[in-house]
């Protein structure tokens, strides 16, 4: 595991259970949401050399997607974002041109309002990311078979990979901005809704970190933004109740499925086939209210190894599912509830060159790697068993560890080319968590 790495997973569970006992009060709140939003890249050093082959720029927009979840004490909060950036595709002949960017970061901020209805907050943040480049046709091969025979269709540049696994998120990001929002109460609920509005700079704060081929990324991950977001949110004055809170964990996910059909595809052809199940890395954010569960898994299952001595290859699959369900049994602090969750799932393929020339030879010549992917409607029922720890004198936040045992069905067939993926996607998987809850 890298410094980064390492250093971001201590930063989440510290400055969580840190920063909620440094505070004396007992005004809380927490919430979670999710938000979209826009910010430019301006790719300077990839632009000229379009130029000077008397091409167009790329489109300098990106949209981003995400989930954020927030806990405050008195007037300081803190809270983690896990969002997707997504550039709109330049064409060039029969290609397109584009990025995407992911990002996981660690929000620390101090409320310029009191506690109420209207926040306004004043916030920095700290994490990693991931970063993709990719010149693919604007069709892709639909044919398995065909595609193993000659997979370059062109290039795929990748830093910090996770398509090989969530452990492979790196290299420091920061994001300093503010934060508007307002919580609308529902009738007959302890919960609200929450509207909120950000804006701020994301950069890289280290120099070349996000270079790749010759030619820096780094402005990927860099630009003002606008982002604007809808949520749930437990206000101060319903935190009487004993049952009402919201808390996020680091997921741990094992399945146990190995992708057979495919490997057969890889071995007829003359790739080596994977070996293994896949094992997962993902964030849960559960809610409770007088033992009613809801929340969001967001979870990566991934697989990689050498398909032949000159290409590497990866299958990946991203889970996000929202749950709900009930606890049925609790006694003291340990529980046992019941969950259902419906989501989104993917099924992505990467066949990849190991060595490829810097640009602009690079994109002069192009043919080097293949991507195949595909998506579709996930469910997943699940038991669950936690146990809360008690964190404080003034009990103002416990340490959560929960196991779940649940089962994983894929509502589609999720070709891959002309074959379908939906076995290998479904199935018995167990979790592991451990998190705060306020």
């Amino acid at each position: 595991m890298t410094l980064a790495k390492r250093v971001f997973l201590f930063l989440f569970f510290l400055s969580l259970s840190v920063s909620i006992h440094g505070q004396g009060l007992i005004n809380k709140r927490s919430s979670f949401y999710g938000f979209t939003g826009v910010s430019g890249a301006n790719l300077r050093q990839f632009n000229e050399i379009l130029s000077d082959r008397g091409l167009s720029p790329l489109r300098n927009r990106y949209r981003t997607y995400g989930l954020g979840y927030q806990a405050r004490i008195n007037d300081f909060f803190v809270g983690f974002e896990l969002s997707q950036h997504q550039s709109r595709a330049s064409d060039f002949d029969d290609f397109e041109i584009r990025f995407r960017a992911s990002r996981a970061l660690i929000n620390v901020g101090y409320s310029l309002t009191e506690e109420g209805k209207f926040q306004l907050i004043h916030y920095m943040s700290l994490g990693v990311g991931y970063l993709n480049f990719e010149m693919l046709p604007a069709k892709s091969t639909q044919n398995l078979e065909f595609f193993l025979l000659d997979p370059r269709e062109g290039f795929i540049l990748r830093e910090n990979d996770i398509q090989k696994g969530t452990q492979y998120f790196g290299d420091f990001l920061t994001e300093i901005g503010f934060q508007l929002s307002y919580d609308f109460d529902l009738p007959g609920r302890k919960e609200a809704v929450e509207l909120l509005a950000k804006v701020g700079y994301s950069f890289s704060p280290f120099e070349g970190k996000w270079e790749m081929n010759g030619i820096a990324f780094g402005n990927t991950q860099s630009g003002a933004f606008l982002r604007i977001g809808a949520g749930i949110s437990l206000p101060d004055h319903n935190f009487f109740y004993k049952d009402a809170s919201v808390g996020i964990s680091i997921y741990r996910g094992f399945h146990f499925n190995k992708p057979d059909v495919l490997n057969s595809e890889l071995e007829k052809n003359g790739y080596t086939p994977f070996e293994g199940t896949p094992a997962n890395i993902g964030v849960r954010i559960l809610g409770e209210t007088d033992g009613f569960l809801y929340g969001v898994d967001v979870f990566n299952s991934a697989l990689k190894g050498k398909a032949s001595n000159t290409q590497d290859q990866s299958l990946n699959s991203l889970r996000i599912y929202g749950n709900a369900g009930m606890k049925f049994f609790q006694l003291k602090n340990f529980a046992i509830g019941a969950m259902g969750g419906v989501g989104y799932g993917n099924i992505r393929y990467t066949l990849s060159q190991n060595d490829k020339p810097d640009f602009p030879e690079l994109f002069e010549q192009r043919y080097f790697d293949g991507y195949l992917k595909n998506s579709g409607i996930m469910a997943k029922p699940e038991l669950l068993f936690e146990y809360g720890i008690p964190m404080t004198s003034r009990n103002l936040f416990d340490l959560v560890v929960s196991a779940s045992a649940g089962y994983e069905l894929a509502l589609g067939n999720y070709r891959l080319g002309e074959l379908s993926m939906a076995k290998y996607l479904s199935g018995p998987m167990l979790g592991l968590t451990v998190g705060v809850r306020p």
